[in-house]
């Protein structure tokens, strides 16, 4: 949410942003981390770090996580947005991969994942770390949420589908659920308009949990 106040409620709102383990501006090393350990990252900010329900924003994997949290600590969790929320998509993809690839990728203990958002041309990612994340998966059973989410997402994504935010949509138990998509909309969802979207989407979300408290 850093950058992108703009109405009236959403002005006045207290934010808090972090960076999780090994990204950003937080030390670690990103070779040792885990989802798992991202997860414990989420939740110690807001049991740490928060008062009361929060409206949680998360996009890609912040995402994946952002829906974790939501299960592990209903009661701090308001409403969520997501944006191009990567849910199971790193072990999808893997298992999508050749079964000669997955054994290749095994032996040397590393994926070089293609991505068009860093100057090497890819991440790299440790077979643990793809292992580790099997864990973390959410798409093959009913997710126990129950808040209002708003899903948005790109359809010119490249790095997860859209489709990703239906399943999302789909498996959580929560009704109260809408899925934004974005004709022209790439992943990070960057450009002015989506940046407005998104900004409005929680500015009306503020709005409705005002009126209902």
């Amino acid at each position: 949410m850093r950058g992108v106040r703009g109405r009236p409620r959403l002005a006045a709102a207290a934010v808090c942003g972090f960076d999780y383990t090994g990204c950003g501006s937080s030390d670690g090393n990103l070779q040792e981390c885990t989802v798992g350990k991202w997860r414990k990252d989420v939740l110690s900010v807001l049991d740490e770090l928060t008062d009361g329900p929060q409206i949680l924003v998360g996009s890609s994997l912040g995402g994946w996580l952002m829906l974790h949290a939501a299960i592990a600590r209903p009661e701090k969790v308001a409403a969520l947005v997501g944006v191009a929320v990567a849910a199971d998509y790193l072990v999808t993809t893997f298992k999508q991969l050749p079964l000669e690839v997955q054994k290749e990728i095994e032996e040397k203990g590393e994926w070089k994942l293609p991505t068009k958002h860093n100057e090497e041309g890819f991440y790299c990612l440790s077979y643990e770390f793809i292992k580790e994340a099997e864990n973390h998966c959410l798409l093959s059973n009913p997710i126990p949420i129950t808040c209002p989410i708003k899903l948005i997402h790109g359809m010119k994504d490249e790095d997860v589908p859209w489709q990703v935010s239906m399943q999302i949509a789909d498996h959580v138990v929560s009704t109260d659920v809408d899925v934004i998509l974005r004709k022209v909309g790439q992943h990070r969802m960057s450009e002015k308009d989506d940046m407005k979207l998104l900004v409005y989407t929680v500015d009306d979300l503020i709005d409705k949990l005002t009126t209902l408290a």
